[in-house]
């Protein structure tokens, strides 16, 4: 049986002074610093900075990245709540099971 998951998108633009590929990967490793669990990465456009010359200053990439919620709360053996009228909802301390 396969696992079902769901995969928030979130949009990322990058951008290098050699490449579209050193822009898209300077904005991966920026998000992986406080995304977990990229997943996926697409590319929805390419573009260029120019100077006044005409020339080339950047290479800009702007991507939609996917990654997959994490359980490591559940796992631990936290109780999430799952309906806004729970007390614990949106708060710091949630409630640990025994």
């Amino acid at each position: 049986m396969m696992d079902e998951f769901v995969y928030p998108v979130i949009e990322l633009v990058g951008s290098s002074p050699t490449s579209w590929e050193d822009a898209a990967r300077n904005a991966i490793n920026a998000a992986s610093k406080s995304v977990w669990n990229l997943r996926i990465a697409e590319v929805k456009e390419l573009d260029v900075r120019l100077d006044g010359d005409g020339k080339i200053v950047a290479y800009r990439v702007r991507l939609k990245a996917s990654f997959r919620y994490d359980d490591w709360k559940t796992e631990l053996g936290w109780k999430i709540p799952r309906d806004s009228s729970s007390p614990c909802v949106g708060k710091a301390n949630p409630v640990r099971s025994k």
